[in-house]
């Protein structure tokens, strides 16, 4: 057996990248609360809203009163799309910022309008600022596997973008799977390589579970070193811009996995699960993933 991290750190995407797709309308109050038993769980690292169009994603449009009442501990992440968006998180009182681009043109361009390219340079000056200004900067690389448009996205693509991202001065780069097509090799490849060209970096991997090969693949980037994985309670989650993928890994089965093979998280799996509830009754499907079963019929 290859040698595996002692800790892992699970960063929290339920409340962010779980509920923005969610059909139905879920109460301010609701999310506070799902955000908070996350927090009492264990969770340090999470993100928990984004500063976006309210007319595209409507169920972020209350992201500024998140801001103002969530509890602040750990590390608070909000997803921003542009300047604008920037400017109302840090006026919100964000400190940590999320930016994304795809490593796929053809995605991007779905999803802001945007080439790659044409994003990577209207990002570089304001990561350059918020950096200035000591803020925390985590780059998130859509399709970094597969596009759904484009196809198999050739590892180098998503090298020289992180590149770019990592010359820029992020703190973090979360490597995304986006349509669940990745597989444990070319996870493992990937990230290994990550991990050695970037040694300085935090390298987060963020996969979907469109054909349970999540857990797989997870196994493998730990194999590779990784010790940091994007997870949402309650398998929460999924793309509009990505045709056909599913929800996210669900951070109480990658946590059994996790405790399974002795790695520490500092996580309670119980209170994870009981955070479910919380949003549960809210959601426009039910929730379905082996720990959340099982947790329900005990």
């Amino acid at each position: 057996m290859y040698s595996l991290p002692k800790n892992v750190t699970l960063i929290e995407v339920g409340p962010r990248d779980g509920l923005q797709n969610e059909k139905n309308s879920i109460p301010t109050d609701q999310k506070l609360a799902f955000i908070h038993s996350l927090q009492q769980a264990g969770i340090q690292e999470m993100e928990v809203t984004s500063f976006v169009s309210a007319k595209w994603v409507p169920q972020m449009s209350d992201s500024k009163e998140i801001m103002d009442r969530v509890c602040k501990t750990g590390r608070q992440l909000v997803l921003t799309p542009n300047a604008h968006g920037v400017e109302n998180a840090l006026k919100a009182g964000a400190d940590s910022v999320a930016v994304f681009v795809g490593v796929s043109d053809t995605f991007n361009r779905h999803n802001i309008n945007r080439s790659t390219a044409g994003s990577v340079e209207t990002l570089r000056p304001i990561v350059n600022q918020l950096k200035i200004d000591h803020h925390f900067v985590r780059a998130c690389i859509s399709t970094a596997f597969h596009c759904p448009y484009e196809g198999v996205i050739p590892p180098e693509q998503t090298l020289a973008l992180c590149e770019k991202f990592v010359d820029m001065g992020v703190d973090e780069l979360s490597v995304t799977d986006t349509d669940g097509m990745a597989n444990p090799l070319g996870s493992f490849t990937l990230f290994k390589t990550l991990k050695t060209k970037f040694p300085n970096i935090l390298i987060t991997a963020h996969f979907h579970d469109t054909r349970k090969l999540g857990l797989a693949n997870i196994y493998a980037s730990l194999q590779a070193g990784v010790d940091r994985f994007d997870t949402s309670a309650g398998g929460l989650g999924g793309c509009p811009f990505a045709p056909g993928a599913t929800g996210n890994v669900a951070t109480e089965d990658v946590l059994y996995l996790l405790q399974s093979v002795g790695i520490e998280t500092g996580v309670d799996m119980d209170k994870i699960c009981a955070s479910v509830d919380e949003v549960a009754p809210y959601l426009s499907r039910p929730i379905d993933t082996a720990m959340y079963n099982l947790y329900k019929r005990q």
